[in-house]
């Protein structure tokens, strides 16, 4: 396959996971009923800590339920997601993911994409710019020829640029629609649009 001759020099593309290319909307449903709490509960509580700054993680503690087990199923896709990435591999692009995950994660992704990595087995979690070096180590191209495409401006967007990166910023989700990109990135509203920005 060859290397794509961009105006930005892109050749590989790495996504985030959740959220960019997994709806995490059903995750969640089920999550709240397995921690017996009502769906709309659990969102607000959830967007109380995207408003508030903290760990999304700490939405268990402040409804005093233990963590439930979960993750999601092929069914979570966005619609958008494989056709993006089939779409970027025909023109030559490397396609890959790494996202603040479990490690089992990566064998689901693992169907679509090249998965790099996960935060669990890395031990590293955005937006450490630890783990966008290892990205780059993990690619084997240096960090202009990458794009970063997320839907969250601090642990997906901003780290990229300022490891050398090209932040794609994908708005959709919470965070996607509260977070407001840098002048440096690329914004799209769907994955539809990514390859032809790309080029």
């Amino acid at each position: 396959m060859s290397e794509p001759v961009l105006n930005n020099q892109v050749t590989t593309v790495v996504f985030d996971i959740g959220e960019t290319l997994v709806d995490e909307t059903m995750m969640w449903t089920r999550a709240a009923a397995s921690a017996g709490v009502t769906p709309l509960t659990l969102m607000g509580v959830l967007g109380a800590t995207i408003e508030r700054g903290v760990h999304h993680g700490d939405t268990w503690e402040i409804l005093g339920v233990e963590p439930p087990e979960g993750t999601w199923v092929d069914e979570d896709w966005y619609p958008d997601a494989v056709p993006c990435i089939e779409r970027l591999r025909a023109a030559g692009y490397r396609v890959c993911a790494v996202g603040n995950t479990p490690q089992f994660v990566e064998e689901d992704v693992g169907l679509h994409v090249e998965v790099l990595g996960s935060s669990e087995r890395w031990q590293i979690w955005k937006p450490d710019p630890a783990f966008f070096a290892r990205i780059v180590e993990a690619v084997g191209v240096e960090p202009a020829k990458i794009a970063y495409v997320g839907d969250r401006v601090d642990n997906d967007v901003g780290p990229a640029i300022a490891a050398g990166m090209v932040g794609v910023h994908i708005k959709r989700g919470p965070w996607g629609y509260l977070h407001e990109p840098p002048a440096a990135a690329i914004k799209i509203n769907s994955l539809d649009e990514l390859p032809a920005v790309l080029a």
